[in-house]
């Protein structure tokens, strides 16, 4: 009875301490936490070629670590490069809310491709495929 009473008395002291921790408030005025943290989510909105400048730069980095072998980096560039094209038709009257979000869902089909295809261990460049 007495085991069960102190493991009782140990178990309500630590919650007794871990829930106020819980319940404090998560330093709101640090930049990074606050209303103000712009451009530095990673899932916010990006303009197009700061997006596709990313893109391009993951791709480059899948193939230097060996994460994309040679046909997928080339099919991701294909791809890529249709999108900047339809792009280019786009702006040449000016981009619609519509074209924008086209553009968009675009993108991120191509960068859930490219997630894909880096982590599906398919190995390049020193065992290249």
């Amino acid at each position: 009875m007495k085991k069960i009473i102190a493991s009782l008395a140990a178990v309500a002291a630590v919650t007794a301490v871990a829930a106020p921790a819980a319940a404090q408030p998560w330093d709101y005025g640090r930049p990074g936490y606050d209303r103000e943290y712009r451009d530095h989510d990673r899932g916010g909105w990006q303009n197009i070629n700061q997006r596709q400048a990313r893109i391009d730069r993951r791709i480059d980095q899948g193939v230097r670590r060996g994460q994309l072998t040679r046909r997928e980096a080339d099919q991701l560039r294909r791809e890529f490069w249709g999108i900047a094209r339809l792009e280019q038709r786009y702006r040449h009257n000016g981009l619609s809310s519509w074209e924008r979000a086209d553009l968009d869902r675009r993108f991120d089909r191509l960068e859930a491709r490219l997630r894909w295809e880096r982590q599906d261990n398919q190995y390049g460049y020193n065992g290249w495929r």
